[in-house]
């Protein structure tokens, strides 16, 4: 089984910690913000798990180190997946989103939100975003979990 399955596992705990409990009881920006970090951490984790599998199938010779360069390999090996090019591509919004200059929007209030001015559009991130946002990389981590271990999530693994 691949541990950095089992580490992402981990992650997405947290990061429903994060979203379920610390925003219920500390509504700021700078939560939001660590629960993106979270959220990429996550896609890191579950990259590095295509990556490895296709190491130990010998399609990859060398592990890169940037996590954009990792994401572009694995879009790479497996081209006519259209699943993981849309995970990538929410991935690499993520990744844009928490390297722009953001604003604080109500904090301390239940519609607090993160506010990123983009080249042609404006997004918001607030707690209702993040529980998708956590529902969609759920959905990754069931995917790449059935695609790469070959079985469903076994709960207690």
């Amino acid at each position: 089984m691949n541990e950095y399955l089992l580490e992402a596992k981990e992650e997405l705990k947290r990061l429903e910690h994060i979203i379920y409990v610390s925003l219920k009881y500390t509504r700021t920006v700078d939560v939001i913000v660590n629960a993106l970090n979270r959220l990429v951490g996550t896609f890191d984790m579950i990259i590095e798990a295509f990556l490895e599998k296709a190491r130990e199938d010998g399609r990859l010779a060398a592990l890169p180190k940037s996590p954009g360069l990792r994401a572009t390999i694995v879009r790479e090996l497996y081209p006519e997946d259209k699943e993981i090019a849309r995970y990538l591509e929410f991935y690499a919004f993520i990744r844009t989103l928490l390297k722009a200059a953001h604003l604080h929007k109500q904090e301390y209030r239940r519609h607090v939100g993160l506010v990123v001015e983009m080249d042609h559009c404006t997004a918001e991130v607030n707690i209702d975003n993040l529980v998708n946002c956590q529902r969609f990389i759920h959905h990754f981590f069931t995917y790449a979990w059935e695609t790469l271990v070959g079985k469903e999530v076994d709960e207690f693994a």
